[in-house]
């Protein structure tokens, strides 16, 4: 049986006001804990730049906020659950067994090495996290749940990507980096050392500004729904996910949906575009396509005529029947031809059989 922990995060957890040199990615989980509905928030980096510590410090940072981990054992069942349908034999009843999106409703659901995950369990999670319901079906007969958490989800680039699929159904993500800075990175250090020798200490330091912080994320989640984008500032976005030459419209929804709880954050009286461009990178890094990079001719400017010339005949090519009639797929492939066959003679591997 595979075990998972669930347990609220521990009062020693690393202080998420402590963290040092990480900007962009308490920016973006705090954003993603007042809005869970984008989608959670990816975070790519190397070894030992503390994305496991600061996805425990952002649950820490939420009241009574449960920490679930996500093995990358764990099957379908137990992530969005199950019904024992087996009870209506017995009593008339359909029971839910719940599943670890059920057990991280109003907390952090946490995904080490999310791009080592199947494909089906990574697509299940990114549906839940972003509706904020679960639907679990059994036989014909389906219950729902809400399971409202924020996703967070770390990987190693060096040990495999995820799908462009799947990696746009995330809503925001950061990249770290190892920090190239030495005063930076003796900042690191130090903070480490000091909570390690005394985490009680640490704790203590930074409860002021915890509850200041925690305090700001309540305010603004509840303050979400009063905000409202203009014209200028949807536009906005919009030509910003074109610039970056992004697919689909979830690009836009993302910024939008951060430039939102941004405001929120900051008790703005409306969405600017300010705020738009505050959140840009981290809703269209892992979005942006590498054709963005070239430029469009201008506006007006001719483009030369197709040239007239045949094209070269792929290598191989038997003829205009072979580039014209062959299968996608399959220019520049040769003909079969016959081969002699020769006897499988022992390489000496395996014992000769004896007759």
């Amino acid at each position: 049986m595979t075990v998972f922990s669930l347990s609220p995060v521990p009062a020693t957890a690393f202080p998420f006001t402590a963290l040092v040199g990480h900007e962009a990615l308490q920016r973006a989980l705090l954003l993603a804990a007042i809005d869970p509905g984008m989608g959670g928030v990816l975070i790519s980096g190397p070894r030992g730049t503390a994305k496991s510590t600061s996805a425990r410090a952002l649950a820490a940072l939420l009241p009574d906020a449960p920490f679930v981990t996500l093995p990358l054992a764990a099957s379908l069942e137990q992530l969005v659950g199950t019904l024992n349908i087996e009870d209506v034999l017995r009593d008339g009843q359909v029971r839910l067994a719940p599943g670890l999106v059920a057990r991280a409703h109003g907390g952090v659901l946490y995904v080490d090495e999310v791009n080592l995950l199947p494909d089906a369990l990574v697509d299940s999670l990114l549906d839940v996290a972003a509706s904020g319901v679960n639907t679990v079906e059994r036989d014909g007969v389906s219950q729902q749940h809400a399971a409202r958490f924020v996703l967070v989800g770390t990987m190693n680039p060096e040990e495999g990507e995820l799908r462009p699929q799947l990696l746009d159904r995330f809503g925001l993500s950061v990249a770290l980096h190892n920090p190239a800075d030495a005063a930076q990175r003796q900042a690191i250090v130090r903070a480490r050392l000091a909570f390690d020798a005394d985490p009680a200490a640490v704790v203590a330091q930074h409860a002021a500004a915890q509850a200041e912080l925690a305090a700001s994320v309540a305010r603004a989640r509840a303050a979400l729904a009063g905000l409202e984008w203009t014209d200028a500032v949807v536009q906005h976005a919009a030509n910003l996910a074109l610039a970056a030459g992004v697919d689909g419209i979830r690009a836009d929804l993302v910024m939008l949906r951060a430039a939102r709880a941004l405001a929120a954050l900051e008790q703005a009286d409306s969405v600017g575009v300010a705020h738009v461009d505050a959140v840009a990178e981290l809703a269209l890094a892992h979005r942006r396509t590498e054709s963005n990079t070239g430029s469009a001719p201008p506006s007006g400017a001719t483009q030369p005529p197709p040239s007239s010339s045949p094209k070269p005949s792929p290598v191989g090519a038997q003829g205009p029947a072979s580039s014209q009639n062959a299968p996608e797929g399959d220019w520049g492939a040769l003909p079969p031809e016959p081969q002699p066959m020769a006897r499988v003679r022992s390489t000496g591997a395996w014992p000769p059989k004896k007759a």
